[in-house]
């Protein structure tokens, strides 16, 4: 039996997401993307490469439905035919841009269920299962779990509080469960990973943001003018070398700038 290695990762409708998911593409992975429609083009990509790919619409602000669906998926599969399993926790929301009491109360638990709640659940439910194929299977494939943090949260910056403590968040559940995870016979490894400053959507709003509420908006216009921005390709392909290094999960904390 052909083993593959299964890869699951939510926000891949663009930026990052998006390029992680095509350089995921192979003749030897199961990639599963969870994001907001389908993609076409990176379906007819899969089909060229000979990679088995699912796409799931799903609305991550729901998050139990989410992590219900995904547990009923990995039920199904056969952890004989299962080389390696790896969650990448990608999707994020960025709300309103200014003090927190500004923001909009559902872009609000928007950001906070899309960005932390959800990746929360996901990987109980990744955990929760590959725990019962090495306990029920003898499964001794590699299980690790990648967060996409972010610099924001690891340094405060004004009229960013609600992704901030998000990406805060992913930091430190990322450490407890490292933690965890370290007591158990093949237990998982987990890292929380800064992708460095990106070429995305999401720093087009910050640029637009209202500087009477983001003082730091002119830090965002000079990264831009500057060319210091990341192309979203290059950053998927730093992100994707981390995951294979043999110390995965140690920092469990961790910088692709640092490497």
């Amino acid at each position: 039996m052909d083993r593959r290695h299964l890869t699951i990762l939510t926000g891949a409708s663009r930026g990052l997401g998006r390029a992680m998911a095509e350089q995921l593409l192979g003749p030897q992975r199961l990639l599963l993307t969870i994001e907001r429609r389908p993609d076409p083009a990176l379906a007819a990509l899969a089909a060229q490469r000979g990679a088995q790919l699912e796409q799931w619409s799903q609305d991550l602000s729901e998050p139990l439905e989410a992590a219900q669906r995904l547990a009923h998926w990995l039920g199904e599969l056969s952890p004989a035919a299962i080389a390696s399993a790896t969650l990448i926790n990608n999707a994020a929301v960025l709300p309103h841009i200014g003090p927190l009491q500004s923001c909009p109360a559902d872009e609000l638990s928007r950001a906070v269920r899309v960005g932390l709640e959800a990746a929360m659940h996901l990987t109980a439910t990744f955990l929760r299962t590959s725990d019962r194929w090495v306990a029920e299977y003898g499964w001794d494939g590699p299980r690790r779990v990648l967060n996409i943090s972010s610099g924001l949260g690891r340094y405060p910056m004004a009229g960013q509080a609600a992704y901030c403590a998000v990406k805060a968040g992913l930091d430190h559940f990322s450490r407890c469960t490292a933690l965890d995870e370290a007591r158990r016979p093949n237990g998982a490894r987990i890292v929380s990973l800064a992708p460095g400053v990106i070429d995305t959507d999401m720093q087009e709003q910050m640029r637009a943001g209202d500087p009477a509420g983001f003082p730091d908006k002119g830090r965002f216009l000079q990264l831009h003018a500057q060319g210091l921005l990341t192309p979203a390709h290059e950053a998927a392909r730093r992100v994707l070398a981390w995951l294979d290094r043999p110390d995965f999960g140690d920092p469990c904390v961790a910088d692709v700038r640092h490497a």
